[in-house]
Order: C-alpha cells, then sequence, then structure tokens
C-alpha cells in the first residue's frame, strides 16, 4: 500500500486549497468544451473541403496569433490582476463558441468564418492563458508546485479525452451547430468559477507592459539553457512528430469514415497521458529531469512512427496513447523546470513564451504534416516525422549540456527561498501582505 501511495497522484492542492480547486473545476469543464470543438471545426472544415492541405491551413492561420497573442498576454499578466485577464478571456471564447454555433446553422456555412473564427479563439487564448499558468504558484504551498502541475495535466487530459469522444458522438447524435453551443455552456461554467477566485494583483514594482518587458522575457529564457533547451525539445517533437492534422483524414479514409473513430484518434494521446497521470507520484522524485524531457520527447517520436505503420484501428489507438504517456512526463517536467527557474515577477512572460512554443508548433506541425502528406502519403509523412523527432532531440541534447546537468532538487530550494523573501507564496500576495 506505501509503494502505491508512492507512486499514486498527489491531490494535496485539490484539498486544501479553494482557490485551485475552483480553478481547476472551472477549466476542467470548458477545456472540455473546447476539446469538441478542436474535433467539430477541422470535421466540418473536411467535410465542406475534402482537401487535406486545408486541414494543415486551418493550423497555419492560428500561427502568426500563437507568435504574438501569448508574448503580449504574458507581458499583460505580470502587470495587471490575473484574475480579470483570465476572466475577459473566458468571455470572449464564450462568444466566438456561440458564434462557431451560427456559423454551423447557416444552410451554406462559410469556410472562411471558420478561419477566422479560429484565429481570434486562438487570440484570446493567448492572452489569457499566461495568467492562469502564471497564478498556480499563487495559489498552492511552494512545496505542492509539481502536484498542482500533475493536476493541471490531469484536467488538460481529461478534456482532450472527454471532448474529442463526445465530439464526435455529438456530431452524430445533435449536429455540428449544437456541438458548438455545448462549448459555449462551459465556458458558462468556467466564468463562474473564475468571478469566485481572490484578487490575485500583480508583484510588487511590477514593470508595466510593454515591447521592453516582452524582450526581457526572451532575455530570461535565452540566459536559463536548461528552460532553453526544454523549449526546443518539445518545438521539435511538435513541429515533426504531430500528425493531429491528418486524422480527419486517417479516420475517413484508413479506417472507415465515421465521426466517432476521429473523435477515438483524437482522444488516444490524452487517453494515455490520463492513465499514465495516476501514476505520476514517481515523476516529482526525478532529478535529472532536463535528461527527463529528452528520453520522453524521443519516446513520443518513437511512439508515433508505429502509428504510421498501423493498418488498422485498435493498434493505432494504443500507439498514439503511448505517445501520450510520453508526453505527459515531458509536459510535467518542463512545468516543474520552468516554475522553479523563473521568479514570480517574470512568470507571466516566461508563460507566454511556453506557450507561444507549446502552440505554435503544433500549428507549424499540422501546415508540416498537411503538405508533406499532400506531397507523398499519408504514412510517409507520419513516419518521416516521428524519424526527425528522434534525430533533433539527440542533436538538441548534444548542444545543450545544461539539460544534462540541470539538478531538480537544487533548483526547488533556491525557487522556495526566493518566493519566500518576495512573499509570492501561498496565503499572500506578491507584495507580502496578508489576503
Amino acid at each position: 500500500m506505501g509503494r502505491f501511495r508512492g507512486i499514486s497522484i498527489d491531490v494535496r492542492p485539490l484539498r486544501e486549497s479553494r482557490p485551485f480547486r475552483l480553478l481547476w473545476i472551472g477549466q476542467t469543464i470548458s477545456g472540455t468544451g473546447n476539446a469538441i470543438t478542436v474535433v467539430v471545426v477541422p470535421y466540418q472544415l473536411f467535410e465542406l473541403t475534402h482537401s487535406t492541405l486545408m486541414l494543415g491551413l486551418l493550423g497555419l492561420c492560428s500561427l502568426a496569433p500563437l507568435l504574438v497573442a501569448p508574448l503580449v498576454g504574458g507581458a499583460i499578466a505580470d502587470a495587471v490582476d490575473r484574475r480579470m485577464l483570465i476572466l475577459l478571456s473566458d468571455l470572449s471564447l464564450f462568444v466566438l463558441a456561440a458564434l462557431f454555433a451560427v456559423n454551423a446553422a447557416l444552410p451554406h456555412p462559410q469556410v472562411w468564418a471558420l478561419f477566422a473564427l479560429v484565429t481570434l479563439a486562438t487570440i484570446f487564448t493567448g492572452l489569457g492563458w499566461p495568467a492562469r499558468r502564471a497564478s498556480i504558484p499563487r495559489l498552492v504551498a511552494p512545496n505542492q508546485i509539481a502536484a498542482a502541475s500533475t493536476l493541471q495535466g490531469l484536467s488538460g487530459n481529461f478534456s482532450r479525452v472527454a471532448g474529442p469522444a463526445l465530439g464526435g458522438l455529438l456530431i452524430a447524435a445533435i449536429g455540428v451547430p449544437a456541438a458548438f453551443l455545448v462549448d459555449a455552456a462551459s465556458f458558462g461554467v468556467s466564468i463562474a468559477t473564475v468571478l469566485m477566485l481572490p484578487v490575485l494583483k500583480p508583484p510588487a514594482g511590477a514593470e508595466r507592459a510593454s515591447l521592453s518587458s516582452i524582450v526581457e522575457g526572451f532575455r530570461f529564457v535565452r540566459s536559463q539553457k536548461a528552460v532553453l533547451g526544454i523549449f526546443l525539445l518539445d518545438a521539435n517533437a511538435m513541429v515533426f512528430g504531430m500528425p493531429r492534422a491528418l486524422f480527419p483524414a486517417f479516420a475517413l479514409l484508413r479506417f472507415g469514415g465515421d465521426a466517432a473513430i476521429l473523435g477515438l484518434l483524437y482522444a488516444a494521446p490524452y487517453a494515455g497521458a490520463l492513465v499514465a497521470t495516476f501514476c505520476s507520484g514517481w515523476i516529482n522524485r526525478i532529478r535529472r529531469m532536463g535528461v527527463g524531457v529528452a528520453v520522453s520527447a524521443s519516446a513520443w517520436g518513437a511512439a508515433i512512427i508505429a502509428f504510421g505503420f498501423s493498418r488498422s484501428l485498435w493498434p493505432a489507438l494504443f500507439c498514439l496513447a503511448l505517445a501520450g504517456a510520453a508526453d505527459m512526463v515531458s509536459a510535467v517536467l518542463r512545468t516543474v523546470m520552468v516554475v522553479d527557474v523563473t521568479p514570480d515577477s517574470m512568470r507571466g512572460r516566461v508563460a507566454g513564451i511556453e506557450l507561444m512554443q507549446v502552440t505554435g508548433a503544433p500549428a507549424l506541425g499540422d501546415l508540416e504534416a498537411g503538405g508533406v502528406a499532400s506531397a507523398t502519403s499519408l504514412r510517409f509523412s507520419v513516419v518521416f516525422g516521428g524519424v526527425a523527432c528522434i534525430a533533433g532531440s539527440l542533436l538538441i541534447t548534444l548542444a545543450l549540456p545544461a539539460l544534462l546537468r540541470y539538478d531538480a532538487l537544487h533548483a526547488r530550494r533556491e525557487r522556495i527561498a526566493r518566493d519566500t523573501a518576495a512573499g509570492a507564496v501561498f496565503g499572500l500576495p506578491a507584495g507580502g501582505e496578508p489576503r
């Protein structure tokens, strides 16, 4: 029984912090609704155009917002009440989900509207997400960052398992417009939970949001070679080893053409991550976290190669689940490393840079996968991407020795001492005055 407790997920942040619990519940529900839309939009687009290239271009239309909005949102998150920024983001996404439904209900849904709404949704997600991410260390006890990060991963993985599976079922049962309305309702719940959060004022002496403050964030990341390395490792894996844009084509052309199968393909990586999350207690004991990220990224690439060679649905789903489990380990390690290295006054900007990488790289990956598949074949595109992922992980690790030297225990002690001195710890705002 003791061994099981050592590997099982740590839920103390949910038990001990009401603000974190509220944020987590709202995020889980709205994330599930958003994951429904992530399935419904490409399904509707492929149904209207029958083009894999258009699926790749759908990712490209998000690229510019993903390169700008998170950076602006991160700078704002370090200068204003982070709770208010989260609230404005959720309100905007609620309106956009309703507009998706309106377009889908038209006799002839407009393809341009899908591209425009995806672009706007990307902008508002990018503006709000850094504030959400940067708030976590202020909502949980100093020794519970890894546990909170794992629970955030649990929320995201559950959403991405339930959302795509539910999205495929909703398309078949109630149609595309109603599926978008479910997403809108989920953001209504998230808005209610955010309204109950405490005020999250900026750190004392916070710098105003500006171009120079954004540049300062990049300088900080560049100076932290281990953090720079994990960002590059994840970007490489997502650009070359992410076949997400091809899932509609796999579902319709290789595995039977059923919307429910499409939902399973989207859900499988997150199902694997979800299962791995429940056995994640051991992750916090890893000291060489940079090495752990490199190994996890390579394992993702190997699983994607196996997916590319799969000829039937269930082996393909199993390979995607293995890839998701590897990505879960990588995501928790990356989050802990970023929080431990970054001071509270800079966490919004670093979170913005992280979001630019985490979401921008898959957008490039969508374009790469769709373009290569159009020029060659579905299988070649997926296998080539997996091989490039493994090769890139090896090269990045060799080029940045700081990844090999990173010591999580030392970094964690420094972070707790730094945040305690600044007052940016659980129960205290950045200035050190009791809430």
